[in-house]
């Protein structure tokens, strides 16, 4: 069922995807498009990323996008020691019954929060690799499918930070986006400091979605109308990009999935060029990192490749 063909579900939806963007932001304040973006993220199913210096709201974010979906979320916290196995799950022998069992790990969640995902080993980071790029955990030789839906949203901090290890462009790859806070105003900051918005609100933040309905918004959101014309900007800017460094066609479907979720919570059926000109830098600069680099060093080239690519015309 198509949004432009069904008027009562494009009036549902939209309104649902409002109420989750207000329900973010009433907890991150001062953040519009950042929380528009997170947003998407839930929307469309695409990981996100969150990149930024220790104490922006990364973490309240992250949980905050967990709390709205009514779903099991699962937790994780970076550190140098962590193990495959307390990402994944282990086999845990019972004595009493002379049998194995599996203990799930907090990978196997609806919403899962990797805070500092940059403090965890290359080797326990490929155990939230295979989650994400396959939608399942091998563990004993056993594979197991994640819940759907399933959605992992991760902080880092910046490269150079101590005791970080940095993501490969493999891992990069798997986030559909990354976005930066930033710091707030001296508005912001006092709301903040007299209890409105931040982790206080948080705490009493309501669920908005049953996790058994995103799956079905996120196929509706699919539907939205992309033009042959826009498909073929999307390729052009990922073309445009690829001497830079190494762009896979995820990227390209990471602008695809994202633009249509924005396109929903502006009320419309079909993408513009401007949804795809506003995910240019978060779906793509990342991508464009080499190991070690920071990972939004590709911003400016990013940006003056979106103003030098001609935008089609009339297209809806």
């Amino acid at each position: 069922m198509s949004l432009m063909a069904d008027a009562e579900m494009d009036s549902r939806i939209v309104a649902a995807a409002r109420a989750v963007e207000a329900s973010l932001g009433g907890v991150v304040l001062g953040k519009t498009a950042q929380i528009r973006l997170a947003t998407a993220a839930l929307l469309s199913g695409e990981h996100l990323l969150l990149n930024d210096l220790p104490g922006v709201g990364k973490t309240t974010l992250a949980a905050a996008m967990a709390k709205v979906v009514d779903g099991s979320f699962g937790r994780v916290q970076g550190t140098p020691d962590l193990l495959p196995t307390d990402l994944t799950g282990s086999s845990i022998f019972n004595q009493a019954e002379g049998s194995w069992s599996f203990r799930p790990g907090p990978i196997m969640a609806n919403v899962v929060l990797v805070d500092e995902l940059n403090r965890i080993t290359p080797r326990s980071q490929s155990a939230l690799l295979e989650a994400m790029a396959e939608g399942h955990s091998t563990v004993d030789g056993i594979t197991r499918h994640v819940p759907e839906p399933f959605l992992v949203v991760a902080t880092m901090n910046p490269i150079g930070s101590a005791g970080t290890f940095p993501l490969t462009i493999g891992q990069l790859d798997r986030f559909g986006a990354t976005v930066g806070l930033g710091p707030v105003d001296r508005d912001t900051e006092r709301l903040l400091l007299k209890g409105e918005g931040g982790p206080a609100v948080l705490e009493r933040l309501h669920p908005i979605m049953p996790a058994h309905l995103l799956p079905r918004m996120r196929a509706v959101v699919a539907e939205v109308h992309l033009s042959d014309a826009l498909v073929d900007y999307v390729l052009d800017l990922c073309d445009a990009l690829r001497p830079i460094g190494h762009l896979s066609t995820r990227a390209a479907r990471s602008i695809v999935a994202l633009a249509r979720a924005l396109a929903v919570l502006e009320g419309r059926a079909y993408v513009i060029p401007d949804d795809i000109r506003t995910l240019a830098v978060p779906c793509l600069a990342h991508r464009l990192a080499s190991e070690g680099e920071r990972i939004d060093a590709q911003h400016a080239e990013v940006r003056s490749v979106v103003e030098e690519c001609p935008v089609p015309d009339g297209v809806v």
